[in-house]
């Protein structure tokens, strides 16, 4: 049972809590019992010797005559004993009376107080002996006191290790429930997490309050279901615009090759074979088209690097043979972090589509703004109505006649404009333009 609950991290946690807690208490509490002990002496003993003192300097005057009775001092300090060299008792006090001689501590000449513990028949005793004056002949004076009973049993000892063992045990107890309640958020993240499949990634893990490490982790966690939808979704979408799209130059070519089977003799060869080349341009168009959106999003092409967007224009331009003029108006030393095949790919199709509508001419501008790297293509062809400048983006999707398919195209160049602009953390749009159409997309500039 231990070792299953210390395989999670709560166990481990409460383990450690523990663990570190006996460490610090323990000698904490073993500080306290040998301080508290000492400090007890201490203060005896300095009782002790002060009364020891005291009654020495009455011997040493001759104020106490031998013989007689020691007057007791207060309690607890309240045996007194006047001892001769040759070890004879000359003076006790009444309650010392009975006992034999307190201790063997001699003071010297030079070390005059002594400090000591002795043990009698029935007691334990704390004493000083001093000596009454430097003479040879000099008395000793013993005075002690009951030893404390806090230094002569183990009941402090023992209430210290139940504290101390208490007070672990409540480590271990604060420690397992404050790591249920803080990992509480994971047990239901994990729930959550287990309730996500292929079918539906729309569900969102519950982000704790607050912005600690779980919350981060939450969104975190968040992000990438995101982008699993995304990718998801990227390859639905795939698939359904490839089976919708790919159907009528299937089905064309299809026909061609059906209706020279059934009347070969009324087929003219070129013609078929004309018309099946354009069917088959056209298949490899969208699926190439299909499948360069569906990488843009899906994160395969990430290496990026350092590109000037003016170098970038011109050597797009430089490859190109265009129906009308195209006019730059670039701005110098306009960087962003890319993906170069992807940039070229969103400005070739900015271009292709600005010269398939322009009458006279095809304007291309690089600017900063905002920190912004700014690349607009316009043309003097047909205006966007504002209620189809969002649509213009989605795929396949045709305004009116002026933009249907006989104008080329695959349908699918301004959603990879939009992919791309995506994929780079910027963003494409149609702005007001009067006589034709102006897409702009902004990039973040470094």
């Amino acid at each position: 049972m231990f070792r299953v609950r210390t395989r999670s991290l709560r166990g481990r946690v409460t383990l450690l809590a523990v663990i570190v807690a006996a460490l610090v208490l323990i000698p904490v509490g073993i500080g306290v019992v040998i301080l508290t002990k000492s400090v007890i002496l201490t203060n005896a003993t300095n009782d002790t010797q002060q009364v020891a003192e005291r009654v020495a300097a009455q011997v040493g005057e001759g104020l106490l005559p031998r013989g007689t009775t020691v007057p007791s001092p207060e309690y607890p300090v309240n045996l007194i004993q006047i001892v001769a060299p040759d070890g004879r008792i000359l003076a006790t006090s009444q309650e010392a009376r009975a006992l034999p001689r307190l201790s063997d501590l001699v003071p010297t000449p030079e070390t005059h107080v002594l400090n000591g513990q002795t043990c009698l028949r029935d007691r334990c005793v704390v004493l000083t002996a001093v000596r009454a004056s430097i003479a040879p002949d000099s008395p000793v004076v013993y005075a002690g006191r009951v030893t404390p009973a806090v230094l002569v049993s183990n009941g402090t000892d023992v209430a210290v290790l139940i504290e101390t063992l208490v007070l672990i045990a409540i480590a271990g107890v604060s420690a397992w429930l404050i790591m249920g309640r803080a990992l509480r958020p994971v047990a239901l993240m994990g729930a959550e997490l287990d309730r996500v499949n292929a079918s539906d990634l729309s569900s969102r893990v519950t982000r704790p309050p607050g912005e600690d490490e779980l919350s981060v982790l939450a969104d975190r966690i968040n992000g990438t279901l995101s982008r699993l939808e995304h990718s998801a979704e990227q390859q639905r979408r795939f698939v359904s615009d490839a089976s919708h799209e790919l159907r009528t130059p299937i089905a064309a070519l299809r026909a061609e090759l059906e209706s020279a089977e059934l009347y070969p003799d009324d087929t003219e060869l070129d013609e078929l074979v004309k018309n099946a080349l354009r069917d088959t341009d056209r298949l490899e168009s969208i699926v190439t088209d299909l499948l360069f959106l569906a990488r843009t999003g899906s994160r395969v092409d990430v290496v990026k690097e350092r590109l000037d967007l003016a170098e970038l224009v011109r050597e797009v331009l430089s490859s190109r043979e265009d129906r009308v003029p195209v006019q730059q108006e670039l701005a110098e030393g306009v960087t962003v972090d890319g993906v170069k095949v992807q940039l070229v790919r969103a400005l070739t199709d900015l271009l292709d589509n600005a010269e398939r509508y322009a009458e006279r001419y095809v304007r291309v501008q690089v600017s900063r703004k905002n920190g912004q790297a700014v690349l607009a293509v316009e043309n003097d062809g047909v205006e966007i109505p504002e209620a189809d400048r969002e649509r213009v983006f989605e795929r396949f999707a045709r305004l009116d006649t002026a933009r249907s398919r006989e104008a080329g195209g695959t349908g699918l160049g301004l959603p990879i404009v939009k992919g791309v602009a995506l994929a780079h953390a910027g963003d494409v749009r149609v702005d007001d333009f009067t006589g034709g159409a102006r897409f702009v997309m902004c990039l973040p500039a470094v």
